[in-house]
């Protein structure tokens, strides 16, 4: 019997000991060749990677947008307004490669380019040198999305990009899709968030740090389990939105649901600064669906000199991955809680911006990199060597955070609590940073917010005289 226990436990063990090292392979060891060899036969556009189907692709091989418009031109229309067609003019982007390239002598040229201009980087031999010259790189557009054949990975651009220009074959998700201009292929894969875990995990691409996990999150929240996949959500016209009736082309067939190509996300910023409001507005609604706050255990009244503590809940409810996630410099959510009194002053406050960041001991959730050293890495993304700290909150999760501060002595009366839950894609202070002052305004997003009252009332003088005696 004792020996049938020790294999049981021998066996546990091993499945587990299996698992973790799968696990963390996964998280800390992304595929990377060994040898030059086999660089140049697995990743010719190495260290992105990005593949071709050992084709050698050229600018002529892929279509202008322009030609799409004219049989899809209200999903043209979507996709012109969206970060997708904008990725190459990515103000934020172009200054941080510009940073990244330089600093690394053009290594990291192609990792940055895969997934901002995938048919710059594979037709067009892009480099940074590029960003400032007179010919325009395509962002991600309609023609990189419907001739991806397949991935080899889930991180830093491992699409498989393979135009078929003789048979004039585009793929997507449908089944029975006719088109009189080109043929359509239907690509299971176009249906899944596999489609978009190519460049929506980033490792580092020489030391393998896990930079941004938002595949990763989503596959292992709920959210897979249920079968909801980042097209659900992003794909829509809003939050909540299932069906979206329609056709995808003007000789197109009525269908029950047509997939938005606004690819709606959470950053206002980029689309009010490429002058598109009503897709800044989309962005703000994404936003204010993912979260709740809340007070928790509040106490039914305080007295003046005591030591009080609030307790804030906040909670992940529309977001399929962590809250934030992306690109870990920038994305940040936080608590600016405040306490008034009747005459509207503030006794206490965390949270408020100063210096065009949120201030110390501010209580935000978000991820800080760190070097090799252990130093705090707010941009030289290339230096990152391991994760800080990371206090997003998972998919269906929450977070209870504490603020403690004193009532001041001459306070009675109501004191009015409010907690606005916020978010800003990257701190002002670092877009003033990278592109100079004034240049480019953040948009703080207010994405909910809770308030209560609470009586403070005047300690019992018989009370006090009781004790003494």
């Amino acid at each position: 019997m004792t020996g049938a226990i020790i294999i049981c436990c021998l066996f546990i063990f091993s499945s587990f000991k299996s698992h973790a090292t799968s696990d963390m392979q996964k998280w800390l060891k992304p595929h990377k060749p060994e040898t030059q060899q086999q660089i140049e036969q697995q990743m010719p556009f190495y260290p992105s990677r990005a593949t071709t189907n050992g084709k050698q692709l050229t600018p002529d091989m892929f279509e202008n947008p322009e030609i799409c418009k004219g049989c899809h031109n209200e999903i043209y229309q979507q996709w012109e307004r969206s970060v997708m067609a904008n990725s190459w003019e990515d103000p934020i982007y172009k200054a941080l490669f510009r940073r990244a390239s330089k600093a690394t002598e053009g290594q990291v040229d192609n990792f940055c380019i895969a997934c901002h201009s995938p048919i710059g980087m594979t037709s067009m031999q892009a480099t940074a040198e590029m960003l400032d010259s007179d010919e325009h790189l395509p962002g991600v557009n309609c023609e990189v999305c419907h001739n991806i054949v397949g991935i080899s990975g889930n991180d830093n651009g491992a699409y498989i990009l393979s135009p078929n220009k003789e048979k004039h074959v585009k793929l997507g998700p449908r089944t029975d899709a006719v088109s009189p201009y080109h043929k359509t292929e239907f690509s299971d894969l176009h249906t899944k968030s596999e489609f978009c875990s190519v460049c929506h995990n980033v490792s580092h691409p020489f030391n393998s740090t896990p930079i941004e996990r938002t595949y990763d999150e989503w596959q292992e929240s709920a959210y897979n389990e249920q079968g909801i996949h980042c097209q659900d959500c992003h794909m829509t016209p809003g939050p909540g939105i299932k069906d979206n009736p329609g056709r995808s082309a003007i000789m197109g067939k009525e269908r029950k649901h047509i997939y938005s190509h606004e690819f709606t996300g959470g950053n206002s910023t980029l689309h009010q600064y490429f002058g598109n409001p009503d897709s800044a507005e989309l962005a703000r609604g994404m936003l204010r669906s993912a979260a709740t706050i809340e007070f928790i255990e509040l106490p039914e009244s305080l007295t003046p000199g005591q030591l009080a503590t609030i307790k804030v809940k906040v909670a992940n409810v529309g977001a399929g991955h962590k809250l934030p996630t992306g690109f870990p410099e920038g994305r940040e959510v936080w608590v600016d809680f405040d306490v008034k009194t009747e005459n509207q002053v503030s006794i206490y406050r965390s949270g408020a911006i100063v210096d065009g960041h949120t201030e110390a001991g501010t209580q935000n959730f978000k991820v800080t990199l760190g070097d090799a050293n252990g130093n705090v890495v707010d941009l030289n993304v290339w230096e990152v060597d391991r994760i800080l700290s990371d206090t997003r909150i998972l998919p269906n999760g929450y977070s209870v955070v504490d603020y403690t501060f004193l009532v001041p002595e001459k306070v009675t009366g109501d004191i009015t609590l409010s907690a606005n839950l916020k978010y800003w894609p990257f701190p002002q202070k670092l877009v003033d940073e990278l592109l100079g002052k004034g240049k480019l305004k953040v948009d703080i997003v207010d994405m909910t917010s809770t308030k209560a009252t609470i009586s403070v009332k005047a300690k019992d003088p018989s009370s006090a005289v009781a004790m003494k005696q």
